[in-house]
Formats: C-alpha cells, structure tokens, sequence
C-alpha cells in the first residue's frame, strides 16, 4: 500500500508543478486595451450626462420654476453626481430636452418647457428621496 501511495503521488506532485499559472499563457477574453476603452467610453458618457443636467440646473428659467414650485436647487445640483445608471439616463434625457428647448437664450417659455423643466425636477427629487 505504501508502494502504490509513493508511485501515486510522485507524479501528481510533479505535475502539479509544473502546471502553475507562471507557465501559463497570459490569454484575456477581452483585450486589456479594449476593456479600458470601453470604461473610458462609459465615464465619458457619465460625465457628458452630468454636465447637461447641471446646465440644465443653472438656467434662469429653471430656476425660477424652481423657486415657484419650492424646490432647493441648491441641493439638487449637489446631489447630480450621486446619479448613476437608469436614473442618470432619465435626467440626462430631461434635462437634455430642457437644454434644447431653451437653446439660443430663447425669452419666452412655452407650456411644453415649462412641463419639461418642472417634469426633469420632480424625477430628481423623486430620485433622491428613493435613495
């Protein structure tokens, strides 16, 4: 029985070691590169998304319907980098509807800015109190 342990182990430790990941090859699925491309790409976009919502927050118009309907822009726009995900995507999209329908320093508002502006508050605030 010791016989059969001693043949049994000595191969199994030999080819243990020289089975390590040091002589293995180094094969990603996805290329390094590609991988930190692909964050960069998503940050960027964050970013991107954050950066509209808070031009959107600093309109004089949204922030007059803000005062009207009592809201504290002021901790709103603080909290914009908290965002992520499907709920920055939903602001950035409001706020971008806000940011195009008020391009050009346009005077005048119309019913369907002034129900974007106060629709783009309501999902922040919405937002944050979920959180």
């Amino acid at each position: 029985m010791r016989t059969l342990r001693t043949l049994l182990v000595g191969p199994l430790v030999f080819g243990l070691l020289f089975s390590t990941s040091a002589l293995a090859q180094e094969r990603h699925a996805v290329d390094p590169s590609a991988l930190s491309d692909a964050v960069s790409r998503h940050v960027a976009t964050q970013d991107a998304d954050r950066a509209s919502i808070r031009e959107a927050l600093s309109r004089p118009e949204v922030r007059d319907v803000a005062q009207k309907i009592g809201i504290d822009l002021d901790r709103v726009s603080a909290s914009v980098d908290t965002l992520g995900g499907d709920d920055l995507d939903r602001v950035a999209s409001a706020a971008q509807d806000v940011n195009k329908s008020l391009v050009g320093g346009a005077s005048t508002i119309v019913i369907s800015t002034t129900t974007i502006i106060i629709a783009l508050l309501i999902v922040i605030i919405i937002i944050l109190a979920a959180k």
